[in-house]
């Protein structure tokens, strides 16, 4: 078996950032805004996007955070109703990350809204940003998403597609610390898989330029479209995504296997199989959709927010507390399967039962 890096898959904990350096057309200039106005729903700014951003991705971050940088971060987008696409990733169990876009009508205008944010060390921050500006071309596509109220000037994010590679920069002012928003992450991927966001986009007949929220009215009690906690004030909070289920996941030892509990494991959910016969298919690796690292005595775990369908579920245990599997690591031996139904849970076990040779 390759040697599987669990740090590698560790992903950021707080999108927000930027190193990329644009070209100037591409950051500073929407040529649409200058002949367009978006206060129909066929005008939404941004709407390219929908189609460019489905799939799973991955690559390495590098970020200014206190986690540091990443040489790997897996994200699976795939539609949750025909105007709206979004993500989740978990680390541990008190920390996440989710990100949805939709479209929504704000100061009489339609545009494509990002939001995200998730759990970090247990409290919870959820952030809006609207489309400001938007530049395509045949080979490459700019997007800039804005926070709401404040603008660029509280915090932004960029994506930049070019093939089939993404760039996902933000920029923050640090709770409103600085004048000018400062580098706070970047990511650059490489789309691994379209294929398992397919079903999705055929049952809804994604993407379509329909409204997913009215948000004319739903800011005006705060100064910044950012909620901490989600005490109140949420307009799109997670109860009321669409389209999505969770799994309650549990895993165990086989009786030749007694863990350390200095030690971690760690949960693999896929979308094919990375066992074929007795082999294990490292091409497959590129299937990776959810992932959590959990202390080796903690055996049970639930995945919320979850794209419906059907996966595959794996546990690796890091013998040698190395952060790496390899030689002498335990794990499942098996495809173990399970479906997520929608606004539905499914569960599911695999036993850990092989030593890696």
């Amino acid at each position: 078996m390759r040697k599987y890096k669990i740090k590698k898959i560790v992903y950021l904990l707080i999108i927000c950032g930027s190193i990329l350096q644009i070209t100037t057309q591409c950051k500073d200039k929407d040529p649409n805004q200058v002949t367009t106005n978006y206060n129909t729903i066929d005008n939404t700014l941004g709407f390219g996007i929908f189609s460019k951003i489905k799939g799973i991705w991955n690559g390495p971050v590098n970020s200014t955070t206190a986690l540091g940088s990443y040489p790997e971060w897996i994200v699976d987008f795939r539609p949750i109703a025909e105007n709206q696409i979004s993500s989740k990733n978990e680390l541990d169990t008190l920390n996440n990350i989710q990100m949805s876009l939709f479209i929504v009508k704000y100061n009489n205008e339609y545009r494509v809204c990002f939001r995200n944010g998730g759990t970090f060390n247990g409290l919870t921050r959820i952030s809006y940003f609207i489309a400001d500006s938007v530049y395509e071309s045949t080979n490459s596509s700019y997007f800039k998403f804005v926070e709401l109220i404040k603008g660029k000037s509280r915090a932004y994010t960029e994506f930049i597609f070019k093939n089939d590679s993404l760039t996902m920069n933000s920029y923050t002012n640090k709770y409103n610390a600085l004048s000018t928003p400062t580098l706070h992450s970047s990511w650059k991927a490489k789309l691994q898989d379209i294929t398992s966001s397919q079903v999705a986009t055929d049952y809804f007949t994604y993407p379509k330029k329909t409204l997913t929220k009215d948000f004319s009215n739903a800011f005006t009690s705060v100064t910044e479209a950012i909620f901490y906690n989600t005490i109140g004030g949420d307009p799109y909070d997670d109860a009321s995504q669409p389209y999505l289920g969770q799994a309650s996941i549990s895993y165990n030892y086989t009786g030749s296997y007694t863990p350390n509990a200095s030690k971690n494991v760690l949960l693999v959910i896929t979308t094919q199989p990375l066992i074929s016969g007795f082999s294990f298919n490292t091409s497959n690796l590129k299937y990776r959709s959810r992932y959590v690292i959990l202390n080796a005595l903690n055996q049970d775990f639930n995945f919320t927010l979850m794209h419906p369908g059907l996966y595959y579920l794996y546990a690796f245990y890091d013998a040698d507390g190395n952060n790496t599997i390899s030689s002498g690591d335990w794990v499942s031996a098996t495809n173990t399967t399970f479906t997520v139904p929608n606004h539905g849970t499914v569960s599911a076990t695999t036993q850990i039962n092989f030593t890696i040779p």
